[in-house]
């Protein structure tokens, strides 16, 4: 049983389950998409989110400390030269795993994991909404208003 078990282990050990983790968050930050089993994408989720907010300061300490997780120099470069910038004003959630089916060797659930900034045919298909600056309501309100009063002064002239 796994009461209280946090993590998946995706039955490996510490050394190799890390090993893959850092191999497939360099992937991800290079390639900005991947495809694996959704196990294995949940748990780089979790893996690589950190290491992104983490490379929002471009300081030292922070890129030593996303290097000692990563271990590819240019896997560091790329999180803190290009996906940094653009992912600079989002709060959290850098990553998107979409379902895609199941292997055909062995029938394990697939998904694909993207950094979400990254996929230009999702940022071109969704319009940009435009800041509301009334409701309809108000807007009602305020077109009446001018047509009332108009009338009232245009009596006031006359007399």
């Amino acid at each position: 049983m796994r009461h209280n078990r946090s993590i998946n282990h995706l039955g490996r050990k510490s050394g190799h389950r890390k090993a893959l983790l850092a191999n497939m968050a360099s992937s991800l930050i290079i390639y900005k998409r991947i495809e694996t089993t959704v196990a294995k994408a949940k748990a780089l989720q979790s893996y690589v989110e950190p290491l992104i907010t983490k490379s929002k300061e471009d300081t030292t300490p922070s890129r030593r400390t996303v290097f000692s997780y990563l271990k590819n120099k240019e896997a560091v470069k790329e999180l803190f030269t290009t996906v940094a910038p653009k992912i600079a004003e989002r709060p959290g959630g850098y990553t998107r795993v979409l379902k895609t089916g199941f292997r055909q060797g062995d029938g394990a659930d697939m998904a694909l994991i993207e950094l979400v900034d990254f996929n230009e045919a999702a940022l071109a298909s969704t319009p940009k909404k435009a800041a509301k600056k009334t409701t309809r309501r108000s807007a009602k309100k305020a077109e009446a208003a001018p047509a009332v009063e108009a009338p009232a002064a245009e009596e006031a002239k006359a007399e």
